[in-house]
């Protein structure tokens, strides 16, 4: 497993595999990784000939609030974790090898505009400025023929779907389903912060979302019904906070009026001090 740390070094293994026809897997990451993002690489492997992953906290996505400076990092473990699952190589760059020092000369920013306006856009203003800012740099670095995301940031699934149609980058972007916990939590890095009675509360996002499913498998058409039922069970639990639920078109991301056809869930919640986010795709029968 090869350990890439320049950009120019990065571009000489991708562009000098693809000159002999080999296929390539990115998946691009904030380091912290757990079986979700293994769930990724043996995706990737499966896929594509070689495959990549770049483990970059991006200092572009985080509010002046946020928890960038807390944001868990485990650099030695996770080098162990892409070579245990076969990785071909591994982008580590420095922030001052992506960003110029204090982003100085750095002007250019990349924007999906209407897609990003709500749910996580709305409660992280420039979070998506920044995701989409850096998957444009790592897309251009690499150039893989496949990215795989996870279902678990449904949204920045989206917006990078589109950001990849619109600009006609040669990329294909693979979504693959959340992994959760045997109770239900989804796989997160941020899951590191939580105390045990933290980590206990945390399962509330699954049971709401569940509980939304099932309303909607039972026959329940009307979007405040469930949303109401989710927001009930939410608020049930002392140690959760509600940021915002949807139901929503799971191509547009709209909110919907009633349950037709596919919907998705979406919510974020704190949890003491983490936030986590989760979804549920559902279909009405």
């Amino acid at each position: 497993m090869r350990r890439i740390q320049t950009v120019h070094a990065m571009r000489s293994w991708s562009r000098g595999l693809q000159r002999e026809g080999v296929t390539i897997g990115l998946v691009p990451t904030m380091g912290a990784l757990h079986e979700g993002h293994r769930s990724l690489i043996r995706a990737a492997r499966l896929a594509c000939d070689a495959s990549a992953v770049s483990i970059f906290v991006n200092p572009l996505q985080f509010g002046p609030l946020e928890d960038f400076d807390r944001y868990p990092r485990s650099l030695a473990q996770d080098l162990r974790l892409c070579q245990s699952a076969g990785v071909d190589a591994v982008f580590i760059p420095r922030a001052q090898e992506m960003y110029p020092p204090d982003f100085e000369d750095f002007e250019t920013a990349v924007s999906v505009q209407r897609l990003t306006r709500r749910y996580e856009g709305l409660s992280r203003p420039g979070h998506f400025g920044g995701v989409t800012t850096v998957v444009m740099k790592l897309l251009n670095i690499v150039r893989p023929d496949k990215a795989f995301f996870g279902q678990k940031d449904y949204q920045q699934t989206v917006v990078v779907e589109q950001l990849v149609k619109d600009l006609n980058l040669d990329t294909e972007i693979v979504v693959r389903p959340t992994v959760r916990e045997t109770d239900g939590l989804a796989l997160s890095s941020r899951n590191r912060h939580l105390s045990p009675e933290e980590r206990k509360a945390a399962t509330v996002l699954y049971r709401a979302l569940s509980d939304g499913r099932e309303l909607i498998r039972a026959g329940e058409r009307s979007v405040k019904k469930v949303e109401a039922a989710m927001t009930r069970l939410i608020w049930a639990e002392p140690l959760a906070r509600l940021d915002y639920l949807a139901v929503a078109d799971p191509i547009t991301l709209d909110e919907v009026r009633s349950v037709r056809g596919r919907v998705v869930l979406l919510l974020a919640v704190w949890i003491g001090k983490s936030r986590l986010i989760d979804n549920l795709i559902v279909t009405a029968r």
